[in-house]
């Protein structure tokens, strides 16, 4: 019997191994940004993200082309609230209106901005939707986190 037990323990111990082994290999997600108004709320993670190294400017480019940006519909008489992890807010981060700066760089989690500004073409916009994005690093671009919002009807 004890030989039996020992096998067993043999193999749980391998199984446990093998789980942690393959749970080592896998990738960190990257950290969130969110994007609320009233009571509706989208997150996301980002493919721009290089763990505090610079991304490449390419690769920003395809990020503001791709197809997986979150939408969010915003009543411009509402309050848009951004938030970011605080691995985001360590490294200093800027909120980019269609690829401009609408902000200083903030080592804050958590900022508003009245909802009208992302129509309003003083500010840069045009249409019934903005590209919004959230920007990591002060000198350096190294993560960029981005939103399209909806001008609510």
């Amino acid at each position: 019997m004890t030989a039996l037990r020992s096998r067993r323990a043999v193999a749980a111990l391998g199984a446990v191994s093998a789980g942690l082994l393959l749970l080592s290999a896998c990738n960190k997600p990257t950290p969130l940004a969110t994007v609320t108004v009233g009571t509706d709320s989208v997150s996301s993670q980002t493919d721009c993200y290089n763990d505090g190294n610079e991304v490449a400017a390419a690769d920003l480019a395809k990020c503001l082309k791709s197809k997986d940006i979150k939408t969010i519909s915003v009543d411009p008489d509402a309050t848009v609230r951004f938030g970011v992890d605080p691995a985001i807010a360590d490294n200093g981060w800027t909120i980019l209106m269609n690829g401009q700066p609408l902000t200083d760089s903030s080592k804050k989690t958590y900022r508003t901005i009245p909802g009208s500004v992302f129509f309003n073409a003083q500010y840069g916009a045009s249409g019934n939707t903005t590209l919004v994005s959230i920007k990591e690093g002060e000198n350096k671009v190294t993560g960029l986190w981005t939103f399209k919002l909806k001008k609510e009807s």
